[in-house]
């Protein structure tokens, strides 16, 4: 299979989130059939949904997989449960250790019960938008639309870049 490019979002607002995230990037760069290629500038982002929780830790990497998406998708899964993470339902935008989200897979279109690509409110959402543009300032969704419309159709007064020191 040709290696495909995707972008994976990460976000983290439990424990040390920033220790989260790295740790989560390590993970990822040593699971099989990934190469992990760039990476976004962190951000700190007010959460979506209930806001009595911490703020989140954001970011985007950018990764090479010969994995179908998926299999990828269960990669990612797997270095959630690494990281603490129990998915629940009723839970739908409570605070994580991990949450990592599969955003984009090439140019592919997925819509599946348990996948669908690109993610689900990509364009909407600063603390996706915002790293995103970080790697990939001229992409365009698979749906036609450019991130930097996306991004100029968002106040993004809610996101923040880290400094790490």
């Amino acid at each position: 299979m040709t290696p495909v490019l995707c972008y994976i979002g990460l976000g983290s607002n439990l424990g040390n989130p920033v220790a989260n995230v790295h740790s989560a990037l390590k993970q990822l760069a040593g699971a099989e059939g990934v190469e992990l290629r760039s990476v976004s500038r962190f951000y700190t982002s007010k959460p979506m949904g209930p806001q009595d929780q911490p703020d989140y830790v954001n970011a985007v990497a950018g990764v090479l997989t010969q994995l179908s998406a998926h299999a990828l998708l269960q990669t990612l899964f797997a270095v959630e449960r690494a990281h603490g993470r129990v998915r629940d339902a009723a839970l739908r935008w409570g605070p994580r250790t991990l949450d990592l989200d599969l955003l984009l897979y090439g140019d592919a279109m997925i819509d599946t019960p348990d996948l669908k690509i690109p993610h689900p409110g990509i364009g909407e959402r600063s603390f996706v938008v915002l790293p995103l543009l970080d790697l990939a300032p001229h992409r365009v969704l698979p749906d036609g639309r450019s991130l930097s419309a996306c991004r100029a159709a968002l106040a993004c007064d809610d996101l923040y870049p880290l400094s790490l020191g």
